[in-house]
């Protein structure tokens, strides 16, 4: 009995995939040589940064497969797709984290507790989850590189941001404005009007009227209404609308007659009782315009406030309606978009008795402190508002309403309507450029580009783009203390303009040493490493040119050899001292430590070695030894005036140096390596003198810092001397986010290359939520910087909620993690999943685990069944054909080029759903139909020359169907490839397989036979015949050529088929047809047991067989189960199977 393997998951035969690809670093192979060759083009696709607080779940996957899909067709297409993972690292969803951390309430607990410390807690929590996306992203198949983002938290990213904000303030589109916005009294900042649409939640709330009485007319009271009471203190106009009929009142029931004024149209619903008052008068609402009244709050009767004359009297107002409350508005200016503009027109006094952070201010005595809004508590300041008028009898009446409010969508706090100083970017001034871009934009699905993203850009109002918070990248704006004066910075070399070194500065590479001759890199562990005599000599002579530049101290690499050049240059210099700095010492090179130079750049790259992040292993990267010099030079900065310094130290520590201090870019660096004298790699015993230095904000570590405090440290002087300093506001993550084409290049500063070939992008996805956030505020830039929008296509995919419909939450626990299901189920399962289902066509889906299993069911494990087939039966070799005369074959073949058909045409398209659906079906027919049908063939039954012709044709299938689904199912499509050997090294290195003949009537009349005999079967179920036992005849209706009819007769296991005027089954059964149905029930059992044996279909097996009827003829059963020999008994055997008159017994040896 052979001994058969344990079957491996699908989860290990993915993982085992995925080792191969990123072994044989397949994916950077499909960029640089996409379908195997050089790039027939560029396709640009640009990743939105996605936040690195949580763990990717189903929405962010999904997006990701999308992202995957459409590079990999076109990948395959022959285009070169550059994909880069970014971070995005600002804002405050990481300053909530950070404050629940530290048990920070606001944002004085942020100051008292020091900005440098917390933007360090930022910084070193905000890719907390790193390592887990690097293991889940890849798991799910997708191709992109994580080990190098780029992160907008770095100062590379921040200095892009800094040009754009003074292009745009260079051409009039951005400004600084006092508005009425929305903020978050928690966060103390405002939000942009995209982020208010994000989190709206009906709330209950409290509806005031209250009674203002004239001031010409004591104990007439006009009733004005109010949903927002908190705002009742700010009060300072009432507004009517002069076209409106109203009426003044006389109310009976109280003891003392009141009068009241209100809309005449709202009397019944104020006085339910109409018997309670009398209508004493009847006017427009023009009768009351200019009348004066009593605040209801006193609070700054005794205040100066500019155009106070104008305080406390009736305005007319457009806005003001009939259709809710009184008819009659109270006006808080500071906090109303509309009471703003009512006051702007008229001079109204504006109000502001509620602090950025939502607590009334010290003047509102009786509530000062108190917040107006609570998290999850909207009523309890309106509360003690109500109290206080009931207790003075200004309070007519209260009711509860329910309406959606927006929340804070980081904290969830209800905003305010607030009226605030922010920096906004001019979107109406762009709007018709932006409309007219959008046209040519081609959107999945296509009804969002006239429909949510053309009705929201339609309504674009200015961009609100800072927040008066601390972890972000500043925005680059100095005012002098009156803000006469304000200066925009571009760039780190404009920021450190005529900021010049305090000392000067001067770098020399220590001497020719034992390693240099023998071309060694020696990091400094070994001490017999010296200089070498011509090296000593070398370093007299130089130490003679220094004299005349009077350097006053060395500061020196503890390296031996770098030890040894500053004793002789010291002694030279007649005894300048010498600071050993452990940061000027060699680069740490890992594992190429003794190595010669020749190996390590062959390892590493000739210029690749270079790259500011390239990190040897067991090494450090060239950025971590720029910092660490620019440290040690910053130290010295600090600590001397008027020095003239001499840094000692190697080739590699001195050119991060030397750049470093010049703010060159990599792209500098690199060009400078390739020069024939490159001027900033010294040889031995070389100095020349820091000319270049540009003094810009650094930490602690040396790196450049433009965060908060080092950037607030940074001054410049005005026209008249003065001091100017930084605003304090950072810019909206939104709007760095919408930087992301040029930001994550270091455009324009280096990369321009890239940047022209990539932009604008081919294609970006993301889901349906960010046609208010990342798609309109990449158009927006695009459009305000380059005059065109920067993406062509968009796929807009739908949101996926849990399975109970709710938005799925850890908290509810309404769906399961991610990387358990793809252990169970294959990321290919999950893909399809995903990529085939309505969301990807913009619509909400439910997730459910059932629906997930039934495509691993349905595709995955009959593929592997086929793949199975494949090799259990397969030729020693077997090429690829589609010349087959065979009709299943011609069918076969002319079904997968449909599938190529439907998938190139869907990916053009951008219609993803489109693309992969007829995979299903497919399978199906593969594995239901051709495969099974072909069994026989394919084991050889039918002879040799048949079982090739066949694998000939199953083998193009299977190559052409591998490639056709890579895209989508990139695992199975490898194993698939590797099974019938493709000529590539892997599919996703593969050409994208082209649209051959489809034969249109081979496909009619195979889909018409399966018809045909699907309800011939149903006949047999109806008659309760199962399908082994054969019958005479089928009538069929259908005259279809002989091949069909064949298939159709061996299918429903008839002798003979005849057509007729409709479908009819012969359902006698003679004795002879009875007995050959005994037989197929004895080939099944034997068949059964030979699997449970585990026995291959190779193995010859030996029959002891008990019946109780002679079967006759039984060689069919010999052929099909492989039997050598049949011996027949009298006795009961171990298997027992059901005939249909009884029962038989078989036992079987080996």
């Amino acid at each position: 009995m052979a001994e058969q393997p344990k079957q491996k998951t699908i989860n290990e035969k993915e993982l085992e995939t995925l080792a191969s690809w990123q072994e044989n670093e397949i994916f950077e192979k499909s960029v640089a040589t996409p379908a195997g060759e050089s790039p027939r083009g560029q396709f640009s696709f640009y990743d939105g940064p996605p936040f690195a607080t949580g763990m990717p779940h189903h929405g962010t996957l999904m997006a990701g497969t999308v992202k995957d899909v459409i590079p990999r067709y076109q990948t395959m297409k022959g285009n070169s797709v550059r994909r880069v993972w970014g971070w995005d690292c600002h804002g405050l969803p990481i300053e909530n984290l950070i404050e629940k951390k530290l048990g920070l309430q606001s944002k004085k607990d942020i100051e008292a507790y020091g900005i440098d410390k917390f933007n360090k807690d930022a910084f070193d929590s905000v890719l907390q989850y790193e390592a887990e996306w690097k293991k889940v992203v890849p798991r799910l198949g997708r191709f992109v590189d994580m080990e190098h983002p780029y992160k907008t938290m770095d100062a590379t990213y921040t200095e892009s941001i800094w040009w754009a904000w003074k292009e745009l303030m260079q051409k009039g589109l951005a400004y600084e404005g006092h508005k009425m916005m929305h903020i978050c009294p928690r966060c103390e900042t405002p939000l942009a009007q995209s982020e208010v649409g994000l989190e709206y939640h009906d709330v209950t709330d409290l509806s005031v009227t209250a009674k203002f009485e004239l001031v010409d007319e004591p104990g007439t009271y006009v009733l004005a209404w109010t949903t927002t009471p908190w705002t009742l203190p700010g009060n300072t106009a009432l507004a009517v609308n002069k076209a409106i009929t109203y009426v003044k009142v006389k109310s009976v029931a109280e003891e003392q007659a009141q009068y009241f004024i209100l809309a005449k149209s709202k009397v019944e619903e104020y006085f339910k009782d109409s018997t309670s008052v009398e209508v004493i008068e009847e006017f427009t609402g023009g009768s009351l315009i200019g009348k004066s009244y009593k605040p209801v709050f006193s609070y700054f009767k005794n205040t100066e406030i500019e155009n106070k004359e104008n305080i406390w009297k009736i305005w007319h107002a457009d806005f003001i309606t009939e259709d809710a409350g009184t008819g009659i508005a109270h006006e808080a200016p500071a906090f109303g978009a509309e009471d703003m503009e009512l006051a702007k027109a008229n001079n109204i006094p504006v109000i502001k008795h509620v602090k950025m952070d939502g607590t009334f201010i010290d003047a509102v005595t009786d509530f000062a402190g108190m917040k107006v809004k609570v998290k999850d508590d909207t009523q309890s300041a309106d509360i003690e508002i109500i109290k206080y008028l009931a207790h003075n009898g200004t309070l007519f009446e209260k009711h509860k309403i329910i309406h959606s409010y927006p929340l804070c969508w980081r904290c969830k706090t209800p905003l305010l309507n607030y009226a605030t100083s922010s920096w906004f970017v001019d979107v109406p001034k762009m709007k018709e450029k932006l409309l007219s871009e959008n046209q040519n934009i081609g959107w999945t699905p296509e009804h969002i580009r006239d429909g949510r993203f053309g009705k929201w850009l339609e309504g674009a109002r200015e961009w609100a783009v800072s927040r008066t918070r601390y972890w972000g990248a500043p925005l680059p704006v100095w005012k002098n203390a009156d803000g006469s004066e304000l200066k925009v910075i571009g760039s780190l070399k404009e920021l450190a303009h005529n900021r010049l070194p305090k000392n000067t500065y001067y770098v020399m590479r220590h001497g020719q040493a034992q390693s240099n001759v023998q071309g060694i890199i020696e990091v400094g562990d070994d001490v017999t490493n010296t200089l070498t005599d011509e090296g000593k000599a070398h370093i007299e002579e130089q130490s003679q040119a220094l004299r005349e530049h009077h350097v006053d101290m060395i500061v020196a690499s503890p390296v031996l050899r770098s030890m040894q050049t500053a004793e002789i240059v010291s002694r030279v210099l007649g005894g300048v001292p010498v600071v050993c700095d452990d940061r000027l010492r060699e680069n740490n090179v890992g594992v190429f430590n003794g190595k010669t130079i020749d190996e390590y750049l062959a390892s590493e790259g000739k210029t690749e070695f270079l790259r500011m992040k390239h990190r040897p292993e067991g090494g450090e990267t060239h950025e971590e030894i720029q910092n660490r010099m620019m440290a040690a030079f910053m130290d010295c900065e600090k600590e001397h005036v008027g020095k003239t310094i001499l840094f000692i130290s190697h080739g590699g520590p001195l050119r991060m140096l030397i750049s470093g201090a010049a703010l060159k870019t990599e792209e500098e660096i690199l060009a400078d390596e390739m020069e024939e004298h490159t001027q900033m790699y010294l040889k031995n015993g070389e100095f020349q003198k820091l000319d270049e230095v540009y003094l810009v904000p650094r930490d602690e570590t040396g790196a450049v810092n433009l965060h908060r405090p080092y950037i607030d440290d940074v001054t410049f002087v005005d026209s008249k001397g003065e001091t100017m300093k930084r605003i304090p506001d950072v810019f909206d993550c939104w709007f760095e986010s919408g930087s992301m084409p040029f930001a994550s290049l270091h455009y324009p500063f280096e990369n321009k290359d890239i940047f022209d070939k990539n932009y604008p992008a081919d294609f970006i996805a993301e889901s349906m939520d960010q046609t208010r956030g990342w798609f309109y505020s990449l158009i927006n830039l695009g459009v305000g910087l380059f005059d065109k929008a920067p993406y062509k296509h968009v796929i807009c995919n739908g949101l996926i909620n849990g399975a109970d419909g709710q938005k799925i939450s850890k908290s509810l626990g309404n769906y399961t993690d991610p990387l358990l299901l793809v252990e169970k189920f294959g990321a290919d399962a999950f893909r399809y999943y995903m990529m085939s289902s309505p969301v990807i066509k913009g619509e909400s889906v439910n997730f459910k685990d059932t629906e997930l299993e039934d495509v691993y069911k349905k595709l995955i494990m009959r593929l592997e069944n086929v793949l199975s087939l494949y090799e259990m039966n397969k030729p020693g070799s077997v090429s690829r054909s589609a010349a087959s005369e065979d009709v299943l074959d011609t069918w076969i073949i002319s079904r997968v080029h449909e599938v190529v058909k439907a998938a190139t045409d869907g990916y053009e398209l951008y219609k993803l759903d489109e693309a992969v659906r007829p995979v299903d079906q497919f399978v199906d027919d593969l594995s239901v139909w051709y495969v099974r049908r072909a069994r026989s063939r394919l084991k050889g039954d039918e002879g040799e020359d048949v079982r090739n012709r066949t694998y000939q044709t199953l083998s193009y299938v299977l190559h052409t169907f591998a490639r056709t689904i890579a895209p989508v199912m990139p695992f199975i499509a490898e194993r698939i490839y590797t099974t019938v050997v493709g000529e590539k090294e892997s599919v996703h290195l593969e050409s994208w397989p082209a649209v051959d003949v489809i034969d249109g009537d081979v496909i009619v009349r195979m889909k018409t036979a399966r018809e045909v005999v699907s309800s011939a079967l149903m006949k047999r179920t109806e008659s309760k015949i199962a399908v082994r036992q054969p019958l005479a005849n089928l009538t069929v209706t259908e005259d279809l050529p002989e091949s069909y009819l064949s298939i159709i007769q061996e299918e429903v296991n008839v002798k003979a088929i005849t057509v007729g005027l409709e479908l009819s089954l012969d359902t006698t059964i003679t004795e002879d047809l009875r007995i050959e149905g005994d037989i197929r029930n004895l080939m099944r059992a034997v068949q059964d047991k030979r699997k449970e044996m585990n026995l291959s279909p190779k193995d010859v097996i030996s029959l002891t067989l008990q019946t109780p009827y002679d079967l006759g003829d039984v060689s069919e059963l010999s052929r099909v189960c492989n039997i050598q020999t049949i011996s027949r008994s009298d006795i009961a055997q171990e298997t027992e199977v059901a005939l249909s008159q009884g029962s038989a017994s078989f036992t079987i040896t080996l």
